[in-house]
């Protein structure tokens, strides 16, 4: 689950009579995260790069900085489409080093580049990025049934699992820890606990497309 000084380690009931995972607190733009996006299994390859890149970006922050900053990187790094990520030059890259819509952070819009390389290299070699990463867990969502959020890992056999495969391909960033946020933002794994009202709404999603 995203974590930084926001993140509350209680289930939250909000003014609408609803319960959620307490990390989102009452931002309603966090609220319609939690409510609409995190845990829904996602299958499309570009989909799942931009996420895992904005994982990436988040490292040392909270997430709804980078929730907050969304739109502005998806201008900044052209919908985040890998193969123009991968052709970024150095003068690409400082004008991005100068975008105050963006996290600024040298390292982490650099390794977006190699991030975009492997991307590419994984569609070469295994045909689907989707496919490469969903078989980490089996090729469908894990549900779990935790009672409070402090049972919930932060990273599992999985997420070191692919945080290995990652790295070989080049990709920076993408830690266990990381890797594992972004597995419970894109449904591979249903972190919302037991009390959320998105446990059962999310075990109810189609699996595959």
């Amino acid at each position: 689950m995203p974590v930084g000084p926001e993140d509350d380690r209680r289930d939250l009931i909000g003014a609408d009579g609803k319960c959620r995972c307490g990390w989102c607190g009452t931002d309603p733009l966090y609220m319609a995260y939690h409510d609409t996006e995190w845990g829904v299994p996602e299958w499309d390859d570009r989909a799942l790069f931009e996420k895992l890149i904005l994982d990436g970006f988040q490292a040392g922050l909270s997430w709804i900085t980078i929730l907050r900053k969304r739109d502005n990187f998806r201008t900044a790094f052209d919908g985040f489409d890998p193969h123009k990520i991968a052709r970024y030059d150095r003068r690409k890259l400082d004008r991005l080093m100068q975008d105050a819509g963006i996290v600024r952070n040298r390292a982490k819009i650099e390794g977006s580049v190699l991030n975009a390389r492997g991307w590419l290299e994984i569609q070469e070699q295994e045909g689907s990025f989707s496919d490469f990463l969903w078989d980490f867990v089996g090729g469908k969502p894990k549900r779990n049934s935790w009672t409070a959020l402090h049972q919930v890992p932060v990273e599992s056999p999985e997420s070191q699992a692919m945080s290995k495969a990652l790295k070989k391909r080049g990709f920076t960033f993408v830690g266990p820890t990381i890797v594992y946020a972004f597995m419970q933002a894109v449904g591979m794994v249903n972190d919302h606990t037991l009390g959320c009202h998105r446990h059962a709404q999310v075990n109810k999603l189609k699996r595959r497309p």
